[in-house]
């Protein structure tokens, strides 16, 4: 397995135990409900979880053709017109998704810099929940520039070759 597969499954591990986390989180206030007991900031808690189980989960996903992609218009034309379509729609996608990691970068030098903290009862420093909508972006970028590589060389993406099997993630 190639490293950067393996850093694609990390982050796919890494947003399952997110999505633990926010069922975790989730139970333990019902039960606390039930006990009077309350669990401080589990609600903003969970909310960083799910920001981290989307961004996490992005690269694994797109690269398993689990992203929404209407290629009604890619069906119906020449292999060549197809293949431009492709190497247009990736390479639209590196140029937003470099933007993205960038600002998403730039947003947690900026929390650290001017030591922002989350208003709830526990002022948990925001660079640390906002790592993870970085560090999925960053995959992202990382797995769109691959399959723009792939495209440009004439070899059929991955997301379009989970497509064709009829098989997603």
């Amino acid at each position: 397995m190639r490293v950067l597969d393996k850093v694609y499954a990390a982050g796919i591990i890494l947003a399952a135990v997110f999505m633990i986390l926010i069922a975790g989180l989730t139970l333990a206030q019902v039960l606390g409900r039930l006990f009077g007991v309350v669990i401080p900031d589990a609600g903003d808690f969970a909310g960083y979880a799910m920001a981290g189980a989307t961004f996490m989960a992005l690269a694994h996903t797109f690269r398993t053709g689990g992203h929404i992609r209407v290629n009604l218009l890619l069906t119906h034309v020449p292999a060549r017109v197809r293949w431009a379509l492709e190497v247009w729609c990736v390479l639209f996608l590196c140029v937003v998704g470099a933007l993205f990691a960038g600002f998403a970068i730039n947003m947690v030098l900026d929390s650290y810099a001017f030591g922002d903290v989350s208003t709830g009862m526990m002022g948990i420093p925001l660079w640390i929940p906002q790592l993870s909508m970085a560090a999925g972006a960053v995959l992202l970028e990382l797995a769109a520039l691959e399959e723009l590589l792939r495209v440009w060389r004439g070899q059929e993406p991955l997301y379009a070759r989970a497509e064709s099997d009829g098989f997603t993630e």
